[in-house]
């Protein structure tokens, strides 16, 4: 049974770090695109940031272009999320999921066909 798992959240307060971790089991994420997910309080869920299979093309939203870093171990089946400098606004419960492509990174969260239950990240001083 394929499953993803995330851990790394937490409470931390704004211009903190957290690194958010997915663990894959049951299949390995060689040919799986990455993407991480948010769903804020009262808002829809929205595409943070995506590595495709190769670790070639990264996709990035524009609220976290430049303070967030995507990554993978292919080797571990593990995926990253480095998230810098967070504000209030990137509260939430954070998502991985793993999308079966060559070479595409997308923030479609349709294009995903396995999840992961989510962590909750907030940001608060």
């Amino acid at each position: 049974q394929s499953q993803l798992v995330e851990s790394g959240g937490g409470l931390v307060q704004p211009g903190g770090s957290l690194t958010l971790s997915c663990a894959a089991s049951g299949f390995t994420i060689d040919y799986y695109a990455i993407g991480w997910f948010r769903r804020a309080p009262g808002k829809e869920r929205e595409g943070v940031a995506s590595m495709s299979d190769t670790e070639v093309v990264t996709e990035y939203a524009d609220s976290v272009r430049g303070r967030f870093t995507i990554s993978r171990d292919n080797a571990k089946n593990l995926a990253f999320l480095q998230m810098n400098n967070l504000q209030p606004e990137d509260t939430g419960v954070y998502y991985c999921a793993a999308d079966l492509g060559w070479n595409i990174a997308t923030l479609d969260e349709s294009e995903y066909e396995k999840w992961g239950q989510g962590t909750q990240v907030t940001v608060s001083s």
